[in-house]
């Protein structure tokens, strides 16, 4: 009776679907363009993968919600140059330190893992070339 508990437990973390608002499918096909305003950066925290879809798990930029991810879905946000940080808030809370340059693009992969009672978040700074690759395979998600 309990692997059958176990297994069944383990099928939704895996299988099921957070539902997060959708972001517009035109504002979608714009930021695939992948253009940063000359004097801003952008901020793409994506989530490309099926793992732990049912939960939902908050993005903040310096304390700042700028919205929530499930499976295949990425959020963007511009921010002026400097350092930033980024928070994911999922069964724990994790947080990345970026540094951003005028015009350019910094990606964020949002990688999911199995954690005690619910799915745990780590974040990953990655290249260009595999930032959009990730976001790619994603839709937009609402921005908050």
């Amino acid at each position: 009776m309990k692997k059958l508990l176990l297994v069944s437990a383990l099928a939704a973390f895996t299988a099921g679907c957070a539902s997060v608002p959708m972001g517009d499918p035109q504002q979608d096909a714009e930021m695939k363009r992948f253009g940063a305003s000359p004097d801003m950066s952008r901020i793409y925290i994506y989530r490309n993968e099926n793992f732990g879809g049912g939960i939902k798990m908050t993005i903040n930029v310096d304390g700042r919600l700028v919205g929530a991810t499930s499976a295949n879905t990425y959020l963007v946000t511009d921010v002026a140059p400097g350092r930033h940080t980024i928070g994911s808030d999922a069964e724990n809370f994790t947080m990345l330190k970026v540094d951003a340059a005028p015009g350019k693009n910094i990606f964020v992969w949002q990688e999911v893992k199995m954690g005690f009672g619910t799915a745990r978040s780590q974040l990953h700074q990655v290249s260009e070339a595999e930032g959009r690759r990730g976001v790619s395979e994603t839709n937009l998600a609402a921005s908050m």
